[in-house]
């Protein structure tokens, strides 16, 4: 795998904020809110949206104010506290023990496939050799995919993994990840079948191929 961009942070930062809207609206459809663009807007900038519920609400809320904080954070380290701190704000209000490891047994819609509870010293461990990754475009996205697989908290893991993954990548000037619309069946496809493979070639192709934006 080869970086697809090479901007400087700071142009990769004002990419990232040119589309943080977009970038919020295409979360919010993988995690299955049938909102549209202006009323993502809308809600980002302060609005309410009467026809969705309040989950749905907070959800988009919650991942403006993560996305808000990953690009307050962009020099910080990419570690397991900086993790804990973006889904403490993706599961506000939403999910008990938000930012906290997984201490029991979950279910993945589509699959029978079960991830272990997580090991929160084997975590780090990976994320430290993940780190070593020459490519940063591969090193973002080998830590997201496995980041989603492991379900290191208890919801929010994809909503996390991805903003985790960016940080990495606008701190480098390697563009930002987000996952098209019209995409979402196929990476949900890919991601269902990583889960039962745990080979993620196949998924790491797919978002390459289809899921990375920046500016030559």
């Amino acid at each position: 795998m080869k970086d697809k961009f090479n901007m400087t942070k700071e142009r990769n930062i004002f990419l990232a904020k040119r589309n943080i809207v977009d970038s919020i609206w295409r979360s919010s459809h993988i995690e299955g809110i049938d909102v549209t663009y202006p009323e993502t807007q809308k809600l980002y900038d302060g609005g309410n949206v009467a026809r969705l519920r309040l989950d749905e609400i907070q959800t988009i809320n919650n991942l403006k104010h993560a996305w808000l904080f990953v690009l307050s954070s962009i020099d910080s380290q990419n570690d397991l506290n900086l993790l804990k701190s973006i889904n403490s704000l993706v599961g506000s209000n939403l999910v008990d023990r938000a930012g906290q490891i997984r201490l029991y047994e979950v279910r993945i819609g589509g699959t029978n496939w079960k991830p272990d509870i997580p090991n929160e010293e084997v975590v780090e461990r990976q994320l430290q050799e993940y780190n070593k990754i020459e490519c940063i475009t591969d090193r973002a996205v080998t830590i997201m995919c496995y980041l989603m697989r492991t379900q290191f908290f208890s919801d929010g893991n994809k909503r996390t993994a991805m903003l985790f993954a960016n940080k990495i990548m606008i701190e480098n000037g390697k563009g930002v990840i987000s996952i098209p619309i019209e995409c979402d069946d196929a990476f949900g496809e890919k991601l269902t079948e990583y889960y039962e493979t745990n080979n993620m070639e196949s998924l790491k192709k797919f978002i390459y191929d289809n899921c990375i934006e920046g500016i030559i």
